[in-house]
């Protein structure tokens, strides 16, 4: 079992040189390993400011991203609703020129017909007119004195007319 304690002396000699070390270590590399340790730290942190600020620019960018299509959304319903106006009311102009157009033809058209009329009852009335000279001449070049040849009279200028 001696084998496995060490002796007094060893271990008074182990802890001086421990002690020794600690001091050259404290006096030599603490420094730059603290120095190390917090630029380490400064740019883990540096790193993590970073991802923190790149997070939000894209968090910004996203809710942009999402105003521009929600407003281009709108911008094309705003333009199809624009369209569907104006080709309402195209429509709408068209129907009512048509029927301007249509109500002036048939306004043409009865005033046409007016006249015509008009013309056939002028061309009516001068065909009376000439007719009834023309019996009234027959009449008095004849002598109608009985009631029979009167007769006759009327009934041959009747059948004059219905062969006319």
């Amino acid at each position: 079992m001696e084998l496995l304690t060490p002796g007094t002396g060893l271990i008074i000699w182990q802890l001086i040189i421990f002690v020794l070390l600690f001091l050259l270590l404290s006096k030599l590399a603490w420094k730059p390993i603290l120095s190390s340790l917090k630029e380490r730290e400064k740019s883990i942190q540096d790193a993590l400011d970073t991802a923190e600020n790149t997070r939000a620019e894209i968090a910004k960018l996203k809710a942009d991203n999402a105003n521009l299509l929600r407003e281009a959304r709108d911008e094309r319903d705003k333009m199809l609703r624009d369209a569907r106006e104006a080709g309402n009311r195209l429509k709408e102009e068209a129907q009512i020129a048509a029927k301007k157009s249509a109500d002036k033809i048939i306004e043409d058209a009865r005033a046409a017909i007016n006249i015509e009329k008009q013309a056939a009852m002028k061309d009516i009335r001068i065909q009376v007119s000439n007719f009834s000279l023309e019996i009234a001449e027959k009449l008095l070049k004849k002598n109608l004195s009985d009631d029979s040849s009167q007769k006759a009279l009327v009934d041959s200028y009747l059948k004059d007319l219905k062969i006319n």
